[in-house]
């Protein structure tokens, strides 16, 4: 359970920097979960390893254009605030940089409409802010902010919607679901024509995404909790496929973490909400999903735990190796894995 066993090297060219032009037609690499055999593929083609009746869970949160710059009023000082959870009314936990230069009371302006107090400072850089403004909150959020790419990409985004997923739905994250990002709304009605079950949980992507594991006892890192919900038509077709035996699949990390909560909770799903930090590393025993559609993750990642849970570690790190040797991409802009 040492972090280092979840390491890898990963040379910067190899990080996406931008989408590819046709978001189905990244690579797919094919893992089996139970032998370690890989194949490669275009992504468009995973219609060939899904069949009629098999159940695919995505997640339909959309990606808040959560980054805000801003300058405090009493010293024009440049701070940028990235909005990651509203917890209740107009008070919102948020990461603001720097951090340092903020105390209780700094008053943040970002246009005539919109500006900010600082109520609360609490650790690594996360405040508790009250938002002042004129006129409909998220209307003057979507107007002024600017999506919140990680730290790793560099280039600027040229159209704002291809870090959402094409059925991004339900306004709340801080990052989008990238796995989820490869769909185009044509594959998935021919998923659907095809027979295969599609169905939407949500969940708020928040700090977590941004933050690295740095215990050396990976069972000793505090996971972040976020925000999850899943409706009673959602609960029952996943009840039934469990009844009749067939697959569920879950389209990226956040609905497994969906998936895996209720399943844990619950002797069957139902319909629920609230905020879950379920952490899953090897040696967990998955009660929900039958396989996972995954981009490729961090070294020393929560994200490459979870993958390495499903997949044994050894499957998995091999398996990036074989990613690199085939140019696959990484990252959020980057290919997919299917592991089944």
């Amino acid at each position: 359970m040492n972090i280092n066993d979840y390491d890898y090297e990963l040379d910067e060219s190899f990080i996406a920097q931008s989408p590819i032009k046709n978001r189905s037609e990244s690579k797919l690499m094919i893992l089996n979960k139970d032998s370690g055999n890989i194949e490669h593929t275009k992504f468009y083609n995973i219609k060939n390893y899904l069949k009629k009746g098999d159940v695919l869970v995505l997640n339909d949160t959309k990606v808040l254009p959560a980054r805000l710059m801003g300058i405090k009023e009493e010293t024009k000082a440049k701070i940028e605030i990235l909005l990651l959870k509203n917890i209740e009314g107009d008070i919102w936990e948020c990461l603001a940089r720097p951090g340092k230069r903020l105390h209780v009371g700094t008053e943040i302006k970002f246009s005539e409409d919109l500006k900010c107090l600082v109520k609360e400072k609490l650790e690594e850089g996360i405040v508790r802010v009250e938002f002042i403004y004129q006129g409909i909150f998220l209307e003057i959020i979507e107007k002024i902010g600017l999506m919140p790419l990680p730290p790793y990409i560099h280039k600027s985004l040229k159209e704002q919607d291809r870090y959402q997923t094409v059925y991004a739905k339900y306004l709340g994250s801080a990052a989008a679901p990238t796995a989820g990002l490869h769909f185009t709304k044509e594959l998935l009605k021919e998923l659907e024509d095809m027979g295969v079950i599609i169905c939407y949980v949500t969940l708020h992507v928040g700090l977590g995404t941004f933050r690295p594991v740095e215990v050396e006892n990976i069972k000793e890192h505090h996971m972040h909790s976020e925000y999850y919900e899943m409706k009673s038509d959602v609960a029952q077709i996943l009840n039934q496929a469990k009844k009749d035996g067939r697959c569920i699949y879950a389209v990226g990390t956040t609905s497994t973490r969906v998936l895996e909560t209720v399943a844990n909770k619950f002797p069957e799903f139902k319909e629920c909400s609230g905020n879950t930090d379920i952490f899953i590393y090897p040696g967990y025993e998955f009660k929900a999903i039958d396989g996972l559609i995954t981009n490729f993750h961090l070294p020393k990642s929560t994200l490459l735990m979870l993958v390495s849970a499903l997949a044994k570690r050894e499957y998995i790190l091999n398996a990036y190796e074989i990613a690199k040797q085939n140019n696959y991409r990484f990252f959020s802009f980057g290919d997919a894995m299917f592991i089944k």
